[in-house]
């Protein structure tokens, strides 16, 4: 055991001995109807902690938190107690700031439009008695407040001008600081609670975030820390309480656990890949797409080919444009230019490329936007998912429902769909669930082309797997498939071949060995400058496919 891991254990069993629980849940349930979402859960947080909360989608971790945030009243015979003393639930909301406790959503919940100053003091601005803000003041807050936490952000600058990065630490931080006060006034530690922060950002600014968590609970505050990545998990927190089911399948010591553990304890077995790294990675393989001078106004021209039945991966930090080209090459953002070929057919000018068209010559993309540019949340699951087949589902002029109701059934059985209610509306399912539904979607169509962006963005490790074999399926059957990511272990498991993008250029391009987690995420972090000339310019040139 580590020194970092001994010291993890030795903190842990001293707040316990020394302290009550910051937060103690007991016996809590829920029920919806017919469904028990939460089933008997316990779960106690310490002073100093910070507690990773793991589950797959529909484990009951967003019910649990919408219980701890008073959206939902448990069942009778649950109990909570905050720093030993009894609450009762659900919580109102003048109960947080008195107790401590502070949120931090996957939306961070800033307002774009306004400085960080204002987002900081937003609290303390809305309660301005007779509605005067003394302006001087509560910049020297704000400014105080970024100078105790080391955030060199210019308090007049408006969120929607900074990073995904300061927008996060500017989120956490007034949380904290929502609840610092008050913590300072009882001498009692405080709770914030993050729920899945980290998706957006690149590596250094999870390191960034991480290092503002330690701060906080360096206070003696604690963190509730919820995200699907298990090798973060296993970074930040002490102690991780995992669900499944409605039920907690485990609390394990972060210190005393391995990823192995971790992933039996949150899927109830051993996870076995069904979508191991391609052996053929440096095979030549016939050319599907062939795309030249594939440009946008942020991204100069660039060439690359897709190989038929290749996994064909795009990544690099946030910014750098990657995620850009499946939206360029299916017609869904303008201002494209180049051509595209697909097989022997004549090249056409990608600006004249629109969705319709790109459907019908056999593409298909799936938006990293679940729900604004993918799915439909106000309607049924049956609908969104064969939305871009309806034609087939009607006899004359008459729309057969029950026909496309028993598609999307086995659809959603194939692809494990959870609950598998086709009628049920999108909206109602927990994220991982809503992106099978929309990759069933697509795969139900058997696109010669599938493109992705950012696939398995907050699913659970069991989800991920299930998408992975999938997707090497049906590239075993000679579907094409562009994935765009900035998980590059998820890239290293799935890809024959991973592009590297940095400032809306192609810089790198990884085949064969080079093909792996650390080579991938060193790749995005090395600037246009520090790639060899010759090397750029010959990837600029490459038409992409291994020979």
């Amino acid at each position: 055991m580590s020194s970092v891991d001994t010291d993890r254990s030795a903190k842990s069993s001293a707040v316990r001995e020394n302290a009550p629980p910051t937060v103690h849940l007991r016996h809590v349930s829920k029920t919806f109807g017919a469904t028990l979402a939460l089933d008997d859960v316990s779960i106690e947080v310490h002073p100093g902690e910070v507690h990773g909360l793991l589950g797959t989608n529909g484990s009951g971790k967003s019910t649990l938190i919408k219980v701890l945030a008073g959206f939902h009243a448990p069942d009778a015979g649950g109990s909570m107690k905050f720093n030993g003393e009894d609450v009762r639930m659900p919580l109102q909301p003048s109960d947080f700031r008195r107790l401590g406790m502070s949120f931090v959503h996957q939306n961070l919940g800033l307002v774009p439009s306004l400085t960080v100053l204002e987002n900081l003091r937003l609290s303390h601005i809305a309660l301005a008695r007779g509605g005067f803000i003394n302006w001087p003041r509560e910049k020297a807050a704000a400014t105080a407040t970024l100078e105790r936490y080391g955030l060199d952000i210019p308090h007049w600058r408006r969120i929607d001008e900074l990073s995904a990065v300061n927008r996060a630490l500017v989120a956490i931080i007034r949380a904290f600081e929502d609840i610092r006060e008050e913590c300072e006034r009882t001498g009692k530690p405080g709770l914030v609670l993050l729920d899945e922060p980290t998706p957006f950002l690149p590596g250094e600014g999870v390191a960034r975030l991480f290092d503002l968590v330690r701060q906080i609970v360096a206070t003696g505050s604690s963190v509730i820390f919820i995200s699907h990545d298990i090798d973060e998990v296993m970074e930040i927190t002490d102690r991780v309480t995992v669900l499944r089911d409605g039920k907690v399948s485990g609390e394990i010591d972060t210190a005393d656990a391995t990823r192995d553990r971790m992933v039996e304890l949150i899927i109830g077995r051993t996870l076995v890949s069904g979508a191991s790294v391609p052996a053929d990675r440096m095979a030549v393989r016939k050319p599907f797409a062939a795309v030249k001078g594939l440009g946008s106004p942020s991204i100069p021209p660039l060439d690359l080919t897709i190989g038929k039945g290749e996994i064909l991966g795009l990544t690099g930090l946030i910014g750098s444009g990657f995620d850009q080209i499946p939206y360029l090459l299916f017609g869904a953002d303008n201002g494209t230019t180049g051509t595209l070929q697909i097989e022997d057919a004549p090249p056409v000018a990608l600006s004249t490329r629109t969705p319709a068209k790109s459907i019908e010559s056999g593409f298909a993309l799936l938006p990293g936007d679940r729900m604004g540019r993918s799915g439909v949340g106000s309607i049924p699951i049956y609908e969104n998912m064969l939305l871009p087949d309806i034609d087939a589902f009607f006899r004359g002029f008459v729309l057969r429902g029950g026909a496309m109701r028993r598609k999307a059934y086995d659809l959603g059985r194939d692809f494990e769909v959870r609950p598998n209610d086709p009628q049920k509306n999108l909206a109602a399912l927990s994220g991982g669930n809503a992106q099978k539904v929309l990759i069933a979607r697509w795969m139900n169509l058997a696109p010669k082309l599938l493109m992705l962006d950012e696939p398995t963005q907050g699913v659970d490790v069991g989800t991920r797997a299930n998408i992975f074999a999938a997707l090497k399926a049906a590239s075993d059957d000679g579907m094409s498939i562009l994935c765009a990511s900035s998980d590059a272990e998820q890239l290293a498991e799935i890809c024959h071949r991973v592009l590297v993008f940095a400032r809306g250029r192609l810089v790198e391009e990884l085949v064969g060995a080079d093909v792996n987690k650390d080579r991938i995420a060193s790749a995005c972090f090395a600037s246009l400058e520090a790639v060899p000339s010759t090397r750029s310019q010959n990837n600029q040139n490459r038409t992409g496919v291994p020979t």
